[in-house]
């Protein structure tokens, strides 16, 4: 299976030892995730070491183990997929285009994302954790 995650997916693991941090970890899973799209881990980067406890080194720790299971994207390879994607996102959350976008540049599975507005679309299928999870068992 090959996925491209959604950054609040990736907090989500970072923030605490869940299932989503096992489901990264050890599923097997393919993870995709748009490069440009890490400026908004970044961005919260004070508010997931409030919300997980850690401290600066256990975070990058952490952080690099996470990206080690997840191949990140450059721009250049889906860029021509942009204006599709903002069409198709364009009053659902256009900031989240670069993922769809990802999605329709190579062959895969789909995004995995817990935010609902991303199945307003219909043309990339959304994964869910509970999906991923009844699937895994």
């Amino acid at each position: 299976m090959r996925l491209i995650v959604d950054s609040n997916v990736v907090m989500s693991a970072l923030i605490k030892n869940s299932i989503t941090r096992e489901i990264i970890l050890r599923s097997g899973i393919e993870f995709f995730h748009p490069k440009i799209a890490l400026k908004n881990l970044d961005k919260y980067r004070s508010l997931i070491l409030e919300k997980s406890g850690l401290d600066g080194l256990e975070y990058e720790d952490l952080f690099k183990l996470i990206l080690s299971k997840i191949s990140l994207i450059d721009l250049e390879n889906f860029i021509g997929y942009l204006e599709e994607s903002n069409d198709l996102m364009r009053g659902i959350d256009i900031e989240d285009s670069p993922f769809i976008a990802l999605a329709l540049s190579f062959e895969n599975d789909g995004i995995w994302s817990d935010d609902s507005h991303f199945k307003k679309q219909n043309k990339i299928n959304i994964w869910t954790t509970k999906e991923l999870l009844d699937i895994e068992n």
